[in-house]
């Protein structure tokens, strides 16, 4: 059952892969291999348990036995009975009941995720209804190839920062219609916004759902992985921008756009919401430093700022308005399905997690690669084929944060160091993660969403796009291995 349960979570993997092909959306592939594998594990704890390559396991086997041969000796059986250690010495003997009790601790650690994605979607929805992005567009007056690469490069590289990097492509996408009519153009455009996304969103605690993951795990914090990731980051866009700029020559034409519909927000009420959004965005990572709350509380403390404030900008307007902009109707368009995917592969990862095949495949790499760079460059590569989400839930399940105590008794300090939190193993990993998809057309969010958007081809994007992507990821992961060295990151 061991086994059968890494090959349910590959089978359940390859109908999210395929799901275009298939017809069926990863959500339901993803919850059904979630629930499925927790299902095998409950049901064949014991068996599964028996083989003891589960950490989790081994760990409540420990403290059980610290128990009763350092505690139960000090307190007579009616105090031991009632105590709070007891609870520990039923999981160690019960297996069905450790595997419930893991269910419900990974599911609090699921959930903060799951909030703050759903407040963070809600918040971008919602300036999106309100026609806040086009406060930046209107400001895009150039024609030239060259001039409007480099706009909406680095435009996309910070809004992607400050947002997200699936949002940030819808939104850039939809400008790109505004500016460009030709088809093939605009394909290189949709292309190296995919890549400049997912570089932007590597590097900022809010910006890709993987480092969101490690900020919210604590392997990464605020500040280190902003000023560490940042500059290969930036290399990992650069580099394909200066090699296009050699490539697209001349002047682009613009389409004819047709403004007839009704606008319902005035241009000061965009700029309002567009301010007031992202400042409740960016407050998010401020708000955890002073209140050391979860961020997902921050998340909906701004959610909850910025729902009051639409509710008394639009209160007076015609009910056909106030379906349009009001919260409570903008919610309706949130895309629920990625929160169930994401709930549906965060559970799945969690079972290998518990159940120890996660940990058997930590020990499987450090035997094979036994370096922490190539670690690291092969889940990148492999983001590519596969969603990073699981990728990174998978890394954070093999390889717990190190802490100082650990350091001490380590026969290999200096390679436990980086595994610390802020080590380099979790920046480097940041990065990977975060860019190694846009080698791929489906190889991220932002690449599927402009995939499904402008009908990219998957072949003339490998073609086009794939060697200019894997030159900007190599150039990038260059670039932090030199700032590692001469920084003495550990």
């Amino acid at each position: 059952m061991f086994l059968l349960m890494v090959v349910i979570f590959i089978l359940g993997y390859t109908a999210i892969a395929l799901e275009h092909p298939i017809k069926v959306e990863k959500a339901a592939s993803a919850l059904l291999t979630g629930s499925i594998l927790w299902a095998l594990y409950a049901l064949f704890s014991t068996q599964i348990l028996s083989l003891n390559l589960s950490p989790s396991w081994a760990e409540i086997q420990t403290m059980a036995s610290c128990i009763v041969d350092n505690i139960k000796p000090t307190m007579n059986d009616i105090e031991f009975a009632i105590s709070p250690y007891m609870q520990t010495i039923e999981l160690a003997h019960e297996p069905v009941h450790f595997v419930k009790h893991e269910l419900g601790h990974h599911l609090i650690e699921i959930a903060e995720i799951l909030f703050f994605l759903f407040g963070a979607m809600t918040i971008v929805e919602t300036i999106d209804q309100n026609q806040g992005f086009t406060v930046i567009t209107d400001k895009i007056k150039t024609t030239s190839k060259v001039k409007l690469l480099w706009i909406l490069g680095f435009l996309t590289f910070f809004m992607s920062a400050a947002l997200d990097n699936l949002t940030t492509t819808i939104v850039m996408i939809a400008l790109l219609r505004k500016l460009i009519s030709d088809k093939g153009v605009r394909w290189f455009f949709a292309s190296i916004i995919v890549i400049a996304a997912n570089a932007g969103g590597a590097w900022s605690p809010i910006g890709d759902v993987t480092t969101i993951m490690l900020w919210i795990g604590g392997q990464v914090t605020t500040g280190a992985i902003i000023t560490r990731v940042i500059f290969p980051s930036l290399i990992n866009m650069v580099v394909p921008l200066i090699i296009l700029s050699f490539m697209l020559k001349g002047n682009v034409t613009r389409p004819v756009i047709d403004d007839s519909d009704n606008n319902y927000t005035s241009k000061r009420e965009r700029t309002i919401i567009l301010i007031l959004g992202v400042a409740c965005l960016i407050n998010v990572p401020i708000f955890k430093s002073i209140t050391h709350l979860p961020p997902y509380i921050g998340m909906l403390f701004g959610l909850g700022v910025l729902w009051l404030v639409t509710e008394i900008m639009h209160r007076k307007k015609p009910a056909e308005a106030q379906k349009k902009l009001f919260i409570f109707h903008v919610l309706k368009k949130v895309d629920t399905p990625t929160i169930f995917f994401f709930l549906g592969i965060l559970i799945a990862v969690a079972s290998l997690q518990s159940a120890g095949q996660l940990a058997s495949l930590s020990r499987w790499l450090d035997d094979k690669l036994g370096n922490i760079y190539t670690i690291d460059l092969a889940i990148g590569a492999l983001s590519a084929i596969v969603d990073n989400v699981p990728l990174v839930a998978g890394a954070m399940g093999m390889y717990p944060i190190a802490s100082p105590e650990m350091l001490e008794i380590a026969a290999n300090p200096e390679y436990l160091g980086f595994f610390v939190q802020d080590g380099l193993f979790w920046e480097f990993l940041a990065y990977c993660a975060g860019t190694g998809g846009s080698m791929l057309i489906i190889g991220s969010a932002a690449g599927v969403a402009a995939m499904g958007l402008e009908r990219i081809d998957f072949i003339w994007y490998l073609k086009k796009i794939s060697w200019l992507a894997l030159i900007g990821y190599v150039a990038g992961a260059g670039a932090y291995w030199l700032e590692a060295q001469l920084f003495s990151i550990h």
